[in-house]
């Protein structure tokens, strides 16, 4: 990935900060400058709680380059408690079996599990089992 594209997704990788439509508040991620709901312009910032709970899944066995120390592993579409449903790796699971439903949050982990073509670590989200309050 080049540099200047990693620190323009910093802000939606690292916290999950998306947009508000003024119009019809819907929450928007990743952000777009224009509400798919409505249409209406929507350029305010909303940083999301990073809580949500797993509406679909699947396991990875054979990885993509770049990702093949992790295989196999989870990947899963997060419904996040604002609306959107992202995609994001799960982490974290040891031996817990992963069920829809099933609520996470997310974490700032690693995204690959080399340095890269130019030596850049490239942080960025994955979600967790949400922790017992």
């Amino acid at each position: 990935m080049e540099v200047p594209r990693h620190w323009r997704l910093k802000k939606q990788r690292y916290a999950l900060v998306g947009e508000v439509c003024p119009h019809c508040e819907a929450k928007i991620f990743p952000p777009r400058d224009v509400c798919p709901e409505c249409g209406g312009e929507a350029k305010t910032a909303y940083a999301f709680s990073g809580k949500g709970e797993v509406y679909s899944f699947t396991r990875m066995g054979n990885a993509p380059a770049g990702f093949e120390e992790q295989a196999p592993y989870t990947v899963a579409l997060i419904k996040l408690q604002e609306g959107p449903i992202v995609t994001a790796q799960l982490t974290d699971l040891g031996n817990q079996e992963v069920q829809i439903g099933m609520p996470v949050e997310m974490v700032t982990r690693k995204l690959r599990s080399d340095d890269g073509e130019k030596g850049i670590l490239v942080y960025g989200y994955k979600f967790r089992p949400a922790m017992a309050a």
